[in-house]
């Protein structure tokens, strides 16, 4: 009966006609993002982060929802038929997608992409729903060593699913709490890192970093590259999947979901690692695995509704526990800091209308997003003739724009092009960024927990051993750490043999 009170609540929030401009809104500019090539959904949902500032916080965070599932929804239609990622959770889909277009079948793939993202989104809000309130039960019951822990917990995971080098991962997320510290100490009031300076004593917004990180950082990547991307021309016809499309793929888009969805849950897994994992499970357990690489549906339906799935799942620790699972997600944690709201248990019982809001408005984004991408597929794919030469000057603006507005300080800007031309080189030398801004965000919050529990503790170390959850999370964390190094000694022993 309380869950339904509470869909009601959700429903009667998100159906206002505000509310759902904003939904609307955030899904078409996070499909175009997914679409365009180059730009991603944290470079954007930073943003337009300062275009919320003076939004009611629930209409503010739905419009920011909206451009991240948006985008995975579009990142597809780019895969599909430029054999370009638009989104990298999309990187999976070209290998099948692409060469469905080329086989005259763009509009099937297109169509169960669409499709396989739609249900996906759905289970995955409905699983959310039903386990919200109970998760956000048990994080009341938790302390700051309990928190303390499961961010440790949630940075190792961080390092561990990296796509790259894990020492790389260890490095950054290192630099990231490391940044977090810079500014007045909240115990003591006493300045820290801030060399005299009174800009630096306030500490450094998350927004500059991500922007500039991803942003610019993204801008100079792309300015570097010759290549000219080719439609493949084809005609998009019978984008309704046929009953054997249907066949070959709802499994694979079920699976997807369950994938997606726990993974999404996983600090540090995302929708990357998401699509990743769905596609590998399809060729493992299919009889077929042959036809993998050459055009498979299955290709295409597991990895869009993983990725898509994931995103549901990922609301779970930000909304239930303030935990960030992504660097999408910590961007929106920094969001509601903004507004005035701090995610975790307290957010669904002093703010239930905020709290199921938002998940409301997902189902009805998702919705949105099936009508809004089957008939705009004509459209996006003439946006995706647009040369990036006109595109970044317009980016790099909205960037200098959207770091100024936040403090009105000229200075926001300089750390943004700081943050830009070292996310460049990071990019170089095959260092990821999002471990750094999961650390930035996280960083405080463990910091502040450490310090309370030290106060709870009397100074002893070994009183979160006492604790049953802080213990479990504390031990769960070394092994991963532990089993992380040994593989990596491993491959660098084999290496050097």
């Amino acid at each position: 009966m309380v869950f339904f009170e509470n869909l009601v609540l959700g429903f009667s929030v998100a159906l206002t006609p505000t509310n759902l401009f904003f939904c609307f809104l955030g899904t078409l500019i996070g499909t175009l993002i997914g679409v365009l090539p180059g730009i991603g959904p944290l470079a954007t949902i930073s943003l337009l982060i300062p275009t919320t500032f003076y939004m009611p916080p629930a209409t503010g965070i739905i419009m920011l929802a909206g451009v991240y599932f948006g985008s995975m929804y579009g990142g597809s239609t780019t895969s599909i038929l430029v054999n370009v990622p638009g989104e990298s959770a999309s990187v999976v889909t070209c290998l099948d997608g692409y060469q469905m277009a080329r086989q005259g079948r763009a509009g099937p793939a297109l169509g169960i992409a669409a499709f396989g993202s739609f249900i996906a989104g759905t289970l995955g809000l409905i699983v959310l729903m039903l386990v919200a309130s109970s998760l956000a039960e048990f994080a009341l019951k938790m302390g700051p060593p309990e928190y303390f822990s499961l961010l440790i917990l949630g940075i190792i995971m961080t390092v561990y699913l990296a796509q790259g080098s894990m020492i790389k991962a260890l490095i950054m997320a290192a630099i990231g709490i490391f940044l977090g510290t810079i500014g007045t100490d909240s115990f003591t009031s006493q300045s820290r890192f801030a060399f005299g300076t009174l800009y630096l004593r306030n500490g450094i917004d998350i927004l500059p970093v991500v922007m500039g990180l991803f942003g610019i950082a993204e801008i100079l990547t792309n300015l570097e590259e010759t290549t000219r991307t080719e439609i493949f021309k084809t005609e998009i016809k019978h984008l309704f999947p046929t009953i054997q499309d249907w066949k070959d793929s709802i499994w694979p888009i079920l699976r997807g979901s369950l994938v997606g969805f726990f993974l999404g849950v996983i600090p540090g897994g995302g929708p990357v690692i998401s699509s990743f994992a769905s596609y590998v499970i399809e060729k493992k357990i299919s009889k077929y695995p042959e036809r993998f690489g050459k055009g498979a549906i299955e290709g295409v339906a597991g990895p869009e509704s993983a990725n898509n799935s994931c995103v549901s799942g990922a609301f779970i620790p930000l909304l239930t526990l303030g935990i960030p699972s992504t660097a999408v997600m910590a961007i929106i944690l920094s969001a509601l800091v903004v507004h005035g709201l701090r995610p975790g248990p307290l957010l669904l019982k002093n703010y239930p209308d905020v709290f199921w809001g938002i998940i409301a408005s997902m189902y009805i984004g998702n919705a949105m997003l099936l009508v809004l991408n089957l008939p705009l597929i004509g459209v996006w794919v003439q946006v995706l003739k647009v040369p990036y030469r006109i595109l970044f000057p317009i980016i790099l603006g909205l960037c200098m724009v959207g770091v100024y507005s936040m403090n009105n300080n000229v200075l926001d800007i300089g750390l943004m092009v700081f943050f830009g031309v070292t996310g460049y080189f990071l990019r170089k030398f095959d260092f990821e960024a999002a471990p750094l801004v999961l650390a930035v965000v996280i960083g405080p919050m463990m910091e502040d927990s450490l310090r309370q529990s030290l106060l709870i503790f009397r100074g002893n170390v070994f009183g979160f051993f006492h604790r049953p959850i802080a213990s479990a999370f504390l031990i769960f964390s070394f092994i991963l750490l532990a089993y992380s190094i040994v593989a990596w000694a491993r491959k660098k022993g084999r290496v050097y043999e």
